[in-house]
């Protein structure tokens, strides 16, 4: 269901990360509550792609259902 996110002791202690980044889905979360949009953070982070930023927020629990 969540391909995109992984947990890895050795990365970042485990938190929650995008398979392939050291970006934490709650680190995804604090830019979007800061008030950057997903274009926002795409444009910014172009590693990313949109299904990564999907599967965080929906990992997280804010994303589209």
């Amino acid at each position: 269901m969540f391909d995109h996110i992984m947990s890895d002791p050795a990365i970042l202690s485990g938190t929650p990360i995008v398979r392939g980044t050291r970006i934490s889905v709650a680190l995804i979360l604090e830019w979007v509550a800061t008030g950057a949009t997903r274009d926002d953070i795409l444009r910014k982070h172009p590693h990313l792609t949109a299904d990564d930023m999907e599967q965080a927020l929906g990992y997280a629990g804010v994303g589209k259902r």
